[in-house]
């Protein structure tokens, strides 16, 4: 393999003409985001920022989805194991402080988008939701196919994003619209609000992804990490470094609300895939569509 990049069981990793395609590739699984499969994004992204041959990285996903979230089956999977069983290390389905410390360990993974110098860029198609959002938010720019549909529907039962990069994409209003609802927005929407930079008809998703990754690699890489570096750092002044740790505590704490455990209630009697189902069921469609 490489310098970073020791196994690849999660994702495909290549370079083309100065880009780096790194594709998510749990198709059957919907990219749902594991524990290892972040470990292995974390050192696909050092890989390609450490890279000479490398100036721009994409990142998408295998199948019909660019990522449907976190791998919950499994979460639930391992929290049923552990019981009340003494365990040599923290649990999942500790204390408020195990469950932020889980949290702040997925997010540093996750956030490695956000830091390495070289821009990434989000492919998104299909769902984007949940967990896929935690992490196509901190690329650097998304791009979205028309009808690829983008949210966060765990905020009605299951807690709030831990990175929380929404109000730095689309502000307050819009950022409490789709969180307090659950409900998502089309590429095409997504687009209108500010939440991706551009959306296109899926067929020429490709093209426009490819297009704007081949005119990045023309420029020297020092150059755009000097540009994505003072606009991060711009960010990070207005809180994007402390809100994320302050947001998995938000979410910790919204997992000990009585939604979260009657929704858990549900996931036991009924199956994770059901107990979806049944959350989400009065809200419909469950678009959230702007007005121009």
């Amino acid at each position: 393999m490489g310098k970073w990049l020791q196994s690849s069981e999660h994702l495909v990793f290549e370079v083309r003409e100065r880009v780096a395609r790194i594709t998510l590739n749990r198709p059957d699984r919907r990219n749902a985001l594991s524990w290892e499969l972040l470990s292995e994004l974390r050192a696909a992204l050092l890989e390609a920022d450490d890279l000479r041959s490398v100036s721009v990285i994409v990142l998408e996903g295998a199948g019909p989805d660019f990522c449907a979230g976190y791998d919950m089956k499994s979460a639930y999977a391992r929290y049923a194991a552990e019981g009340d069983a003494a365990l040599d290390y923290r649990s999942g389905s500790g204390s408020f402080d195990d469950d932020v410390w889980k949290l702040e360990r997925f997010q540093e993974l996750l956030r490695t988008a956000f830091v390495v110098h070289k821009p990434v860029i989000a492919k998104v198609h299909g769902h984007c939701v949940a967990g896929g959002t935690d992490l196509a938010l901190y690329c650097d720019m998304v791009i979205a196919a028309d009808d690829a549909r983008i949210g966060f529907p765990a905020t009605r039962a299951m807690g709030s994003p831990p990175n929380h990069m929404w109000i730095y994409n689309v502000g307050p209003q819009w950022a409490k619209r789709l969180l307090l609802s659950g409900d998502v927005v089309s590429g095409t929407d997504a687009a209108r609000i500010g939440l991706v930079v551009a959306s296109a008809p899926a067929a020429r998703l490709e093209e426009e992804v490819s297009t704007l990754a081949n005119r990045l690699a023309t420029v020297d890489p020092e150059l755009l990490a000097t540009q994505k570096r003072i606009v991060n750092l711009a960010l990070e002044l207005a809180g994007a470094g402390t809100l994320p740790r302050l947001a998995a505590e938000m979410d910790a704490r919204a997992h000990l609300s009585r939604a979260k455990k009657e929704f858990d209630a549900e996931v036991a009697a009924l199956g994770f895939k059901a107990a979806v189902r049944k959350r989400d069921e009065p809200f419909g469609e469950g678009v959230a569509r702007p007005s121009w």
